[in-house]
């Protein structure tokens, strides 16, 4: 992880009770959304994505906002940086009171039997195996400041060329709900925010020549989910 702030701002943030929140997928659209206006809020973003630059672009902007992150580069399949994540988590904060999950793979759209087969295993790879390696590293930090793990669905599962994206963010949002049921009693509170459509990245891969005015901003949605997480 890169540090973007020194070293007593980060002690200070958890010796008067400051808010750490994890964002895997921080680097752009609604994951970068979400991390500034926590940021802006007073939470500690430990932002995760494997582009750098685009990392340095958000803490530029969290920046400019008054708060505070520190950057993981690192990709969410490779399970060693991961534990390594977790591990200096729990180390420097003792746990984390959110993750927001808006890491996600958009294969190309393809009738299903001509998916192509690196597509698919990358798609299974970030949006399901990933996952579930995420919530069992993070489910102790999560417990132990009685934090929230927010997922986002998009429900594209069946629609025609959807087979590898819709199949298994559909196994994603399935794998959070059973984690959701289980967990109503001791927690951590498991989320499913349900995102309009927004000009994002991977929705231009879909629908190229859409008109995009039409869509909702990253950041409207982000301020909406927020609202609705805090009730």
């Amino acid at each position: 992880m890169t540090q973007t702030d020194q070293d007593p701002a980060l002690q200070s943030a958890t010796a008067q009770g400051g808010k750490i929140a994890i964002v895997t997928g921080a680097s752009r659209g609604l994951g970068a959304s979400m991390a500034r206006l926590l940021a802006a809020r007073g939470h500690h973003v430990v932002a995760v994505a494997r582009t750098v630059g685009a990392l340095e672009e958000l803490d530029d902007r969290i920046r400019a906002v008054g708060g505070a992150a520190t950057l993981a580069p690192m990709d969410i399949t490779q399970p060693a940086a991961m534990i390594q994540l977790a591990k200096a988590v729990l180390e420097r904060w003792g746990g984390c009171d959110l993750w927001v999950h808006a890491a996600i793979h958009a294969a190309p759209l393809s009738p299903a039997p001509h998916v192509d087969p690196k597509d698919m295993e990358r798609s299974v790879a970030v949006n399901l195996l990933a996952t579930h390696g995420l919530a069992v590293l993070f489910e102790p930090l999560l417990r132990a400041r009685a934090g929230t793990a927010l997922f986002f669905d998009d429900p594209r599962g069946g629609q025609p060329f959807f087979g590898a994206y819709g199949a298994t963010k559909a196994a994603q949002i399935a794998f959070a709900r059973s984690w959701q049921t289980e967990n109503r009693r001791l927690g951590p509170k498991v989320v499913i925010a349900a995102p309009q459509p927004m000009p994002t990245a991977l929705r231009a891969r879909f629908y190229p020549g859409e008109d995009r005015a039409a869509l909702t901003p990253c950041v409207a949605e982000a301020e909406r989910i927020l609202a609705e997480l805090a009730d």
